[in-house]
């Protein structure tokens, strides 16, 4: 289903995208709520994995430095 912009025109944009939610779960509240909540879940797995694939260094904002001797 396919949202109409002007009737989102002057809506804050969370309650903006609260109602897309609503309107994409063919307005079951409940429905809108769990696909958040997986939705959720799989942002902070792919946080986690960007995390364990960064060094430490670079999560202290450090970097290696050489010896250019």
């Amino acid at each position: 289903m396919q949202t109409d912009a002007n009737a989102l025109q002057g809506i804050d944009p969370p309650d903006a995208a609260a109602d897309q939610v609503i309107i994409a779960c063919d307005g079951d509240v409940r429905a809108a709520v769990r696909a958040l909540i997986v939705a959720n879940g799989l942002l902070e797995a792919e946080l986690n994995e960007a995390n364990a694939a960064s060094s430490k260094g670079y999560a202290r904002s450090r970097t290696r430095r050489t010896n250019q001797n």
